[in-house]
């Protein structure tokens, strides 16, 4: 395929469509390789009115579902709405042909199909969930793409992202497909998840077609960016392999089986209001000491730091000198919500200082990702908040840190860390490049030939990983037997769940290539559920681990008062003739108050 731009159409049922779909087609729309060519509009067919008994009767067997939908949709919060409708004309430019007609199978004519073959488009865009005409299949060169539940299925209709937070599935897919002429089946291009929102239908929902909005600029660029024949030779081999599906298709849920699925979720949502009510949850530190200069990796035996009940410590990065460690940490205090960055001090034996303030902002910081270059100590602490990723200098260490360059601006990035290799700078950070999606999403690479630098350039790839279970920076890059290694988060159960450690098998300014070689749980322990940086410096290794403590809230005090009041009562009834009476019968009533009072005071 000749480097030029691609010609795309889109086929949708409704001039006003959803707002991630909007933002999808913009996107596309704004890359200098794709001009909007067509918008096809499925114009409905005349249906005649329904009487009551056949509305009543269409909603008969779901009716439990779209019940507890409205429920949930009034409970649950989430912004922005990813079906906040928006007119598509809005994006359609002087050079884009507007088309309506009915394209189901009785009424797309040869004529209307050959009208449509000379706009000579590449790629079809469908939007909306009306199955369209299989003859539309050969307008497209590349075919008609579309999003989907299942592998190679042409149609499979019904709602997404619903069914995994009924049945409690872990993690949420989607699937980008492209039919083409007479297949049976859909071609697969790429696969992409995220973490199920297992309190809310509504919100797992939103979460699904954030995340699906920018699969597809991502494939059409790289269909640009490697040409025809290539993209096709790597669709061909992800198709080549055998797809088990043992998925239920998707349909709106009966309400059979929302009396199954809602008592479960009903549980759960109390359950874990009770759990909130009393406990909280606090990011801690742990670090273990070697005996050589290699990474620990015996969490079992690592020691805790842990902060006050009313802040926590988190993202630690530590340099070692003069037969010192120094550790750089996120703290937060919980009533204000808003990081900066402190200094630990540690000696050889374990032994560590309280936290001293070194680096705040009026916005949040966090991980505080160090690197030395020239003779210099640099800290690039994360700063989306601001929209920047800023690198600080210190001028006089440890203490003091002074802005020495704003590397990027305008852009949402989390956990920026920096790798010098090949006399160049690689920065890896994971960019929010829409309000809907999670920041654990897609990691994105930029280099550059020095550190002070504002001109970063963008790798052809990018993103270069889009798996929220291993994408996201969990600390600086290492080598181990002369290999590199990449730690990165696995926000697989919750946000910051475990790591994984992927090899960096290829990396210049044209590839990039790693494999998942190990993953790190929070399993070592029964207190600990989540665990998601890793660093290290000679013999220290140190993470940071989510505990579970419990609140020492005004329920809790109120409840243990009213206990430690009736027992009182009860002790100094002893003296009564009666309860003596009832304790010389039954000594148990005697032993029972007295070590009732005695536990409370």
């Amino acid at each position: 395929m000749e480097k030029g731009k691609l010609r795309i159409g889109v086929l949708f049922d409704e001039i006003m469509i959803p707002l991630w779909s909007y933002k999808m087609i913009e996107a596309i729309k704004s890359k200098q390789y794709c001009e909007l060519i067509l918008a096809l509009r499925n114009k409905p067919e005349k249906k005649s009115k329904k009487n009551t008994f056949e509305k009543i009767s269409k909603y008969s067997e779901a009716g439990l579902f779209w019940i507890w939908s409205m429920i949930d949709k009034r409970l649950s919060e989430y912004s922005p709405d990813a079906f906040e409708p928006k007119n598509l004309k809005d994006l359609l430019s002087a050079d884009t042909t507007y088309i309506s007609i009915q394209m189901n199978n009785d009424h797309l004519n040869e004529s209307e199909l050959e009208a449509i073959k000379k706009y000579k488009l590449d790629i079809l865009i469908r939007i909306g969930f009306s199955p369209c005409n299989k003859k539309l299949t050969k307008v497209a060169r590349f075919g008609i793409w579309s999003f989907n539940q299942f592998e190679n299925d042409l149609i499979k209709e019904g709602p997404a992202g619903i069914r995994e937070v009924l049945q409690g599935t872990d993690e949420t897919e989607i699937i980008l497909q492209t039919t083409i002429g007479n297949r049976k089946k859909a071609i697969f291009l790429d696969k992409t998840s995220f973490s199920t929102d297992c309190f809310s239908i509504n919100r797992n929902r939103n979460n699904y077609y954030w995340k699906a909005l920018s699969i597809m600029p991502i494939k059409i660029q790289e269909l640009h960016h490697l040409g025809e024949e290539l993209f096709f030779e790597k669709v061909k081999a992800l198709n080549k392999r055998p797809n088990f599906n043992s998925k239920k298709e998707y349909s709106t849920p009966t309400n059979k089986e929302m009396l199954t699925y809602a008592p479960k979720l009903i549980f759960q949502k109390i359950k874990n209001k009770i759990d909130f009510t009393f406990h909280y949850y606090q990011w801690i530190l742990m670090f273990g000491l070697g005996s050589t200069n290699k990474i620990s990796t015996e969490y079992s035996r690592f020691q805790k730091m842990i902060p006050p009940k009313d802040r926590f410590w988190a993202d630690p990065f530590v340099i070692s000198r003069n037969g010192k460690y120094y550790i750089f940490i996120e703290e937060l205090i919980y009533k204000e919500n808003k990081g900066y960055i402190c200094l630990i001090e540690m000696d050889e034996l374990g032994n560590y200082t309280e936290p001293v303030k070194v680096l705040e902002q009026n916005y949040h910081l966090s991980y505080p990702f160090l690197i030395e270059d020239n003779g210099e100590l640099y800290m690039i602490p994360e700063s989306k908040q601001n929209n920047t990723i800023e690198l600080y200098k210190c001028t006089n260490f440890p203490l003091k840190w002074e802005l020495e360059k704003v590397l990027m601006n305008n852009i949402k990035a989390v956990d920026s860390t920096i790798l010098f290799k090949d006399n160049k700078y690689w920065l890896f950070c994971n960019i929010t490049q829409s309000p809907g999606p999670s920041a654990q999403d897609e990691l994105c690479l930029f280099y550059s030939d020095t550190l002070i630098s504002d001109t970063w350039k963008s790798h052809p790839l990018n993103p270069i990983v889009s798996d929220f279970k291993k994408s996201r920076p969990a600390g600086k890059l290492f080598s181990y037997k002369n290999k590199l290694y990449r730690p990165s988060q696995n926000g697989l159960k919750h946000y910051g769940y475990g790591m994984k450690i992927n090899q960096v098998i290829e990396l210049n300014e044209t590839t990039y290539k790693e494999k998942e070689v190990d993953s790190i749980y929070p399993e070592w322990d029964d207190h600990i559920i989540a665990t998601h940086t890793l660093n290290s410096a000679d013999n220290l290794t140190i993470i940071d681990a989510r505990i579970r403590r419990k609140k020492q809230n005004k329920i809790l005090k109120r409840a243990r008062g009213m206990a430690y009041n009736t027992s009182l009562l009860f002790y100094k009834l002893k003296t009564n003739l009666m309860l003596q009476t009832l304790s010389l019968k039954w000594p148990m009533v005697d032993l029972l108050v007295s070590s009732l009072f005695y536990e409370l005071v």
